[in-house]
């Protein structure tokens, strides 16, 4: 007689051919048709029938369904098979393979279970025959051991192909991510792998890529000179030199006082944070072919001009060489040597686009060629602040014994004594304003170089710290060091560089009314009528949910506001929980709702997709979003907000929160950007109803990264690069000095 584990593992690998219909069928004959027919299979039928009591108990005693035992047994049936690599029934026909399959299920299934283990020694197999009754003591041992575990599956489960297959037949039917499955059943419920929401990523930076110039119009001695440039150069060229104009910078064969000009001049664009390589040029003495193009040149021939003029083919070269430098360096200064949006996700920028056909005329008009280049660079007094911040330090004195040197590693607290103390006067001395030295004369004259960190040097750090945005406690700490001595001068001028070059990237006019938030800094300004009206702190994304960088424009203030929770965080933090505990959102009050119907978090099937399931929170003094939000709607989900978690503003690293811009003061922000006072946004808050209010006009908000950034009073400060985000830009730098230096 065939082995009944073999029938039973055969019904079990043709499950495909098996439809939902089937259910209650197979239960039956998994838990009636063996059991009536287990002395006849085996001669273990007390220990079974004691094993069918207590499974019987715990069902009745814990309201188990049947699926439960069913899914240890066909787990066992399971493993047993893909241990042995059985692909199809009919290769374990034999007695000896059954038998063999019967002692694997038996002897290799854990963890066993002491109730299993019991039960195990008081089975005498006899036969291949015996092996479903050992299964099936298995199978009810196993499920009284461990009872409704949210990782059994079902036999039902397996039979129809999986918990997805279910899941997609479920959603075939009825409302998409919703079951009417008892709580009993979704116990039963394999969990999937969670799943993960990603967020951005940062790129291998690429530099622009280019093309041939289509020079077959261009003047006699440049028409069919190979030379290629990106798009918009190469356009600009073709514009200006296929219109007839006669070469700009070559004059009786020789380079012209107008080409020497901007060559001196592209030796100095350092001083506006840019690369003199991205435009040296050789001159055509010295072989300036080898340096712009790889193509082959002809053999050098003189070429006539116009009016008599005759040109080499290094000159020809050279010629559409500076032409696409110039090009390159005027929309370099106006949008930036690099393109953001390459660098990560983010990045989010529309890049300027940069009307390059007038240039190389206005260049051949202008009498001070370098004085209109000069005039291309940014006015805007955030960019000028940098641009002097950078020519101080590199004409600052490197003198080693004009520098204080803190320990970094230093803790100091008030009362305690170090020998360090005496630095630290020296370096809050050297680094603070007037306004404070004046403030503190007494003290810092008073000050005897004694080791005591006494309460008059307390209020003296305090003031420091205050005034370099720290927290005034009057613990030296490394961000109080940090701030006393501050970056080296090679770490402040690659912040500076990187920083004139993200000026670019934004409006050449921030405008009068505006919002910049700058992450670094882990502060937001108000900015009115072309001056700062105040500042205030933020948190902003953690390293693992940064803040992107972009602009946008504040458009609404909704008061009370419901917090519509991201996927992002349903899938990475709430479904965990809701898996093991499906109410996990009713009984925190949230509201859950399938393709807009509402729902209760109980009723969703958290195993399937989430596409369709949103979750928010109600008003309440517990949201998320506190009193209010401030909206510039963008499709990174990011805006201001109140929140109840006020402990982490007293923190000087802020990147807390999963993106969002957290304000200390939302109250204050809002009366600024809707234009109205302190006191009609309590009353909004007060009346308790969600509400929103469109700003009277809208506001442009900068979502910013500078760890370098000028004050209101145009002092630059420096801060830490919470997110690593220069490191990439610097290698951005890299990527196109070196593409350049092979073809523009």
């Amino acid at each position: 007689m065939e082995s009944l584990s073999w029938r039973a593992a055969q019904i079990f690998r043709n499950s495909s051919a098996i439809c939902g219909t089937a259910k209650e069928s197979i239960d039956a004959w998994l838990l009636g048709n063996v059991h009536p027919n287990r002395n006849s299979c085996c001669s273990i039928g007390p220990a079974v029938e004691n094993l069918f009591a207590q499974y019987q108990e715990i069902k009745e005693k814990f309201n188990y369904s049947r699926q439960t035992w069913s899914h240890a047994g066909a787990k066992i049936f399971r493993d047993g098979t893909s241990s042995l690599a059985l692909d199809r029934p009919s290769r374990v026909s034999s007695q000896k393979k059954a038998n063999q399959l019967d002692r694997h299920i038996l002897f290799t299934c854990a963890p066993m279970t002491e109730g299993a283990d019991a039960a195990r020694t008081k089975l005498q197999i006899t036969s291949g025959k015996t092996s479903t009754a050992l299964i099936l003591a298995l199978g009810l041992s196993v499920s009284a051991a461990l009872p409704g575990t949210a990782g059994a599956v079902t036999l039902m489960d397996l039979l129809r192909g999986g918990p997805g297959k279910v899941e997609r037949e479920r959603q075939d039917r009825g409302l998409p991510g919703v079951t009417e499955r008892s709580t009993s059943a979704q116990r039963d419920v394999d969990p999937e792998p969670l799943p993960r929401v990603s967020g951005p990523r940062y790129y291998t930076y690429k530099a622009d890529a280019t093309r041939t110039v289509d020079t077959s119009k261009f003047p006699a001695g440049l028409a069919g000179v190979k030379f290629s440039a990106t798009p918009e150069i190469a356009k600009a060229l073709e514009g200006y030199y296929s219109a007839g104009s006669q070469p700009l910078w070559v004059e009786n064969g020789d380079l012209s006082a107008r080409a020497s000009a901007v060559l001196a001049f592209f030796e100095t664009v350092g001083e506006s944070g840019l690369n003199p390589a991205d435009y040296s040029i050789s001159a055509p003495s010295q072989d300036v072919t080898a340096s712009i193009t790889a193509e082959p040149q002809a053999s050098v021939q003189t070429v006539a001009l116009n009016e008599g003029q005759t040109i080499s083919p290094a000159m020809m070269q050279f010629e559409l060489a500076l032409s696409a430098k110039v090009l390159a360096y005027v929309q370099d200064t106006a949008r930036g040597r690099i393109d953001p949006n390459k660098l990560s996700g983010y990045h989010d920028f529309k890049r300027k686009t940069v009307n390059l056909a007038p240039v190389l005329k206005l260049a051949g008009l202008s009498p001070d060629v370098a004085a209109y280049l000069r005039s291309r660079e940014p006015s805007n007094p955030e960019y000028q602040a940098l641009k002097s911040e950078l020519a101080k330090l590199r004409n600052e004195d490197k003198d080693a014994t004009h520098k204080v040197v803190v320990p970094a590693n230093l803790v100091l607290k008030p009362g305690e004594n170090n020998p360090e103390m005496a630095t630290v006067v020296k370096a809050i001395e050297h680094r603070s304003s007037a306004s404070l030295k004046s403030g503190h004369a007494s003290t810092l004259t008073g000050y005897q170089q004694t080791p005591e960190y006494t309460p008059e040097l307390v209020d003296l750090v305090k003031a420091f710290q205050s005034e370099n945005g720290l927290k005034a406690d009057g613990v030296i700490g490394r961000a109080t060091v940090r701030a006393m001595t501050g970056d080296s001068n090679e770490a402040k001028i690659a912040k500076l560089e990187v920083a004139m070059e993200q000026v670019r990237w934004l409006p050449a006019n921030l405008g009068d009314r505006f919002v910049f938030i700058n992450q670094p800094a882990f502060m937001a300004y108000y900015h009115n009528e072309g001056v700062e009206d105040f500042g205030m702190k933020v948190v902003v994304g953690s390293k693992s949910n940064q803040t992107y960088f972009f602009q946008d424009e504040i458009q609404t203030v909704e008061f009370n506001p419901y917090w519509g929770v991201p996927q992002s965080i349903i899938i990475n933090e709430m479904l965990p929980k809701l898996r093991n505990d499906p109410s996990y959102l009713d009984r925190l009050g949230y509201e859950v709702s399938v393709n807009g119907r509402a729902v209760s978090s109980s009723s969703v099937n958290w195993y399937g997709s989430t596409n369709a399931v949103s979750v928010r929170q109600p008003p309440s003094s517990d949201n998320a979003l506190g009193d209010l939000k401030i909206l510039f709607p963008n499709a990174h989900a990011i805006y201001m907000h109140d929140t109840p978690s006020k402990s982490f503003f007293n923190r000087d690293m802020r990147a807390l929160s999963h993106g969002c811009i957290r304000l200390v003061d939302p109250r204050r922000m809002a009366a600024a950007v809707l234009g109205t006072t302190l006191d009609n946004v309590n009353k909004q808050i007060a009346a308790g109803q969600n509400r929103a209010v469109q700003v009277p006009t809208k506001i442009p908000v900068y979502v910013a990264y500078f760890t370098a950034w000028p004050d209101k009073d145009g002092k630059v400060q420096y801060f830490d690069d919470v997110y690593d985000r220069d490191s990439y830009v610097m290698k951005a730098f890299d990527a196109t000095t070196k593409a350049r230096a092979s073809s523009i």
